[in-house]
């Protein structure tokens, strides 16, 4: 159905049945023409490049980010290399010789995880982290969470990675949290952009929402961007020259200044090549009329006939016994299996493998990931058929 947007992917791919698109989606093919754009317009312009895509093409995509989440300040919304980078500059917000206390999940991205573990070994920094199972009770034990103590931060996944399980309402789940404490609330939103349909429009003054075009905006690695509450006053000490792009023209001080907007927030000299390519994917689908939602039902579809075809496999490991799914309704774009131990899991997948399905694991999990590009008709699971 959506086949032809991804032609040179798909080419390269032949006889291969992917479905690791929670880790890395296809491009479709506007990102090659995209990736020679940007060549093209640094041997066209040269150093003047600089004005044009702080002039044209970053307002742009900031408007077509802005368009996707309903967020109502374009301006506010900055972009990087990648959301570590954003992590950091919003921690570095605050005076590490002081307490500092932090409220986050069992399930957050790898990354997230090491920073604040290595965080953690100084005496003054305090993390709190609550599991993510059961699924069912979740949201009410983090928010009881919040309000018992005096957070400085509180950082939680949209969708968590490690299973595919989704915040059911993502504004009522952040006005109760903001109902509890004042500290800094920052959603990684990685799988959930592009994938959930996603309105931020009421909580756009309160949050920090993190993602990127590496999953399922489809542009491929290298762009992230976050969304800053407008009036924002906060200094990170963590910060690059672009950060001090919109206080150019004040009076210089000893006082490091920094921009009104969401470029308060940014980094420095980046490569703008994955700008271009996300540009090319989510101008791509507006134009196409492809919604948020019309890709999220159609990604549904194919999660319902995946399962049916997995059910007549009757695979003693995988079945919906071992799929982590509490509520298909609120569910990312991926299905996850637990299994006993890494050792099944590693096994499973090299089956897999060598039938040409191209799956990702990490310990004792195996996902399965569905994107636009992928057909129900073409599955075939029968590799699992064992008996």
């Amino acid at each position: 159905m959506y086949q032809h947007f991804f032609q040179r992917f798909l080419q390269a791919s032949q006889h291969k049945q992917h479905f690791a698109s929670h880790s890395h989606h296809y491009w479709p093919d506007v990102t090659r023409e995209a990736t020679m754009a940007y060549w093209d317009d640094s041997a066209r312009l040269v150093d003047d490049k600089w004005q044009y895509i702080f002039g044209t093409k970053i307002p742009h995509t900031q408007q077509l980010v802005a368009d996707v989440l309903n967020f109502p300040a374009a301006e506010q919304i900055v972009f990087a290399p990648n959301t570590h980078e954003f992590v950091m500059r919003l921690l570095s917000c605050f005076n590490w010789q002081k307490p500092l206390r932090i409220l986050t999940t069992d399930s957050e991205f790898y990354s997230f995880q090491r920073q604040i573990k290595r965080l953690s070994e100084y005496e003054n920094i305090e993390i709190d982290i609550i599991a993510t199972e059961p699924f069912a009770s979740f949201e009410r034990r983090f928010i009881e969470a919040a309000q018992h103590a005096p957070y400085d931060m509180v950082f939680c996944s949209q969708v968590f990675f490690n299973s595919g399980y989704a915040i059911a309402d993502l504004t009522v789940f952040v006005n109760q949290l903001a109902a509890v404490t004042e500290a800094m609330i920052v959603i990684d939103g990685y799988h959930g952009f592009m994938a959930l349909p996603t309105d931020l429009s009421a909580i756009a003054e309160r949050i920090f929402y993190l993602s990127g075009s590496y999953k399922y905006a489809q542009g491929g690695e290298g762009c992230c961007f976050m969304t800053v509450p407008a009036g924002s006053e906060h200094r990170p000490v963590y910060t690059g020259w672009f950060a001090e792009f919109g206080a150019l023209a004040k009076d210089k001080s000893a006082l490091v200044l920094y921009s009104e907007d969401g470029y308060r927030f940014a980094g420095s000299t980046m490569d703008f090549t994955a700008l271009y390519r996300l540009e090319a994917a989510l101008l791509l689908y507006k134009q196409q009329g492809i919604s948020v939602g019309r890709i999220h039902r159609y990604v549904q579809q194919l999660q319902q006939h995946f399962l049916t075809l997995l059910d007549a496999q009757a695979h003693p490991l995988l079945n919906r016994e071992h799929l982590l799914l509490h509520d298909a309704n609120h569910h990312g774009h991926f299905f996850t299996f637990r299994l006993t131990n890494s050792k099944q899991v590693a096994e499973i997948a090299a089956l897999l493998k060598q039938a040409g399905i191209t799956t990702d694991y990490r310990g004792d999990r195996l996902r399965f990931g569905f994107g636009l590009y992928q057909m129900a008709e073409q599955f075939d699971l029968t590799c699992l058929n064992i008996k």
